[in-house]
């Protein structure tokens, strides 16, 4: 069980918040076949004050994605905590705060990452989102904003305070912002955090790409939980094979074929409920390069899958290779 502030998580570990990927579709998708918890891809802060864009579906949750949490980004205490409220008040239920981006153009607006380089505003952040909302809070981090001795520093500064606030989870990404997703990530200093503040409840992430990994890295390195990113992504089934290996049962069989068709339109047309054509098949080619890893003919697949320009010919190409549709 991981406890998340009043939530509790059957299993240790849920869908990570992911840039681009984690909206509605992936969400549902995730929780039915065994995420106890799902979040949004990152929003900016303003996106839940600007009225007309927080009444569209795309930044709502649906009842069925119940736990779900917001993550969002930003430099403005004042705005973080009203963002925090605006994303309660249409239904989420919990609140994660990005200081771990490290696309550039984020950091060029001295957001995500970038504030690892200002532990007194990650502080101050965090103390007008808690005053502002009374849901479990956690913080996403990296470890450091780059290699230096100096970075290394202001992250367990950043750590030793947020404990020190009362925050429900501090989730850390083993690799610095410098580092983006170069290398593999760093369990060591992840670990290394759990046992300067047992207390804390400490989430790990980096590399967890099948359901062996997820429970390797709880069983091997002491912390509270893991969540699972780019793992996920064209894979819902990631959460039904690590809870089955969690609980130590056998591994499930991979999904036939004839299901990973059917999945792979039920998750085209979640998409499609809330974008244009066009658009939705564009969009979906991104999960469609996961989905495709697991057909014994990836690369044809893929190709096809990828090439289609609307709904008749992504399901054209689907009743080809899977059998359904």
């Amino acid at each position: 069980m991981l406890k998340l502030g009043n939530i509790s998580l059957e299993v240790p570990f849920y869908q990570a918040p992911l840039s681009g990927y984690t909206d509605r579709a992936m969400r549902v998708l995730a929780r039915a076949y065994g995420a106890p918890l799902t979040y949004t891809g990152v929003m900016l802060d303003m996106i839940a004050l600007n009225k007309k864009a927080s009444r569209k579906l795309l930044f709502r949750p649906g009842v069925d994605e119940k736990p779900v949490g917001a993550q969002i980004l930003g430099a403005n205490p004042e705005t973080m905590a009203e963002a925090a409220k605006s994303f309660v008040n249409v239904g989420f239920d919990l609140i994660d705060l990005n200081f771990a981006c490290p696309a550039p153009k984020v950091l060029r607006r001295h957001r995500g990452g970038y504030l690892q380089k200002e532990p007194e505003t990650v502080i101050k952040i965090i103390q007008q989102v808690r005053d502002s909302v009374m849901c479990p809070l956690t913080i996403k981090l990296r470890a450091g904003f780059d290699s230096s001795q100096e970075s290394r520093d202001k992250f367990w500064q950043i750590c030793r305070k947020a404990v020190a606030e009362g925050i429900d989870a501090i989730v850390i990404h083993g690799r610095s912002v410098k580092n983006m997703y170069r290398d593999k990530g760093d369990w060591e200093i992840i670990k290394a955090v759990k046992r300067q503040f047992p207390q804390a409840t400490i989430v790990g992430s980096g590399d967890v790409m099948d359901a062996e990994t997820v429970v390797m890295r709880l069983k091997t390195s002491g912390l509270d939980g893991v969540i699972i990113a780019r793992g996920a992504i064209g894979n819902p089934w990631i959460f039904k094979e690590a809870r089955a290996l969690w609980e130590g049962k056998p591994r499930p069989e991979g999904p036939a074929l004839t299901e990973q068709g059917e999945v792979f339109l039920r998750h085209y047309e979640l998409i499609a409920e809330i974008r244009p054509m066009l658009k939705s098949v564009r969009y979906f080619r991104k999960f469609a390069v996961g989905y495709c890893r697991r057909h014994p003919q990836r690369r044809q697949v893929q190709a096809e899958l990828i090439a289609a320009r609307n709904r008749d010919e992504l399901y054209a190409a689907v009743r080809k290779w899977y059998g359904v549709g």
